[in-house]
């Protein structure tokens, strides 16, 4: 649970060289079409590819929200632990984003701040479900403050919620480990199977038909 490196690279190239693929796109449009009508669909292309590049999800995100996600077990379950031993949660969640650092934590840092300046708890994780990866703890803690239900409790059922659903993940890769293992033993053994099992069967049809 490191610090995602940063670079020039993280974008990618669609996105770092937007405006170059942009260009090309509609200049090879342009030629391709010609006529009258080479400018428009220039134009057109290099709008589409450059609207595109834009939209892009840039790869220091993508990689932030998978880290999020991956570490959100560990991060609720020692949050629950926090709770039940007595802690308020702006303190609890001071304690994980120490004792767990990286990119959730840098999400739930200013969760903290907030919660200790005294901001209304049901504004702040109604707002903290919206976001992508701790969406489920922002809910679960919204919906506990406005029932008025133990936070203790929502968070630890969440906690077991998504260590089924992690456990439930890890079987579903090893399964298509498997699966996809499979294919590359069945390509080494079909040869053998047709030299040793087909091949002498074919033959020894063919000497009784003869």
């Amino acid at each position: 649970m490191g610090e995602t490196p940063r670079g020039p690279t993280d974008e990618g190239p669609l996105r770092r060289w937007r405006a170059v693929w942009a260009l090309l796109a509609g200049a090879g449009a342009g030629v391709l079409v010609g006529g009258p009508l080479a400018v428009p669909a220039g134009l057109a292309a290099a709008g589409v590819v450059w609207v595109v590049g834009g939209r892009v999800e840039p790869r220091v995100v993508r990689l932030q929200r998978e880290e999020v996600r991956r570490d959100l077990p560990h991060v609720v379950t020692l949050l629950a632990a926090a709770l039940r031993s007595g802690a308020a949660p702006a303190a609890g969640i001071d304690i994980v984003c120490r004792a767990l650092p990286g990119a959730a934590a840098e999400r739930l840092g200013p969760v903290a701040a907030r919660l200790q300046l005294g901001a209304d708890p049901v504004v702040i994780w109604t707002g903290l479900a919206e976001d992508p990866a701790l969406g489920p703890l922002g809910r679960s803690l919204a919906r506990a403050h406005r029932t008025g239900a133990p936070v203790v409790s929502a968070v630890e059922r969440l906690a077991d919620e998504l260590a089924r659903r992690a456990r439930g993940e890890v079987e579903d890769r090893a399964r298509a480990v498997g699966v996809r293992a499979a294919v590359p033993l069945g390509v080494c053994l079909l040869p053998s199977f047709l030299l040793l099992g087909i091949v002498p069967l074919a033959a020894s049809l063919a000497s009784t038909i003869v």
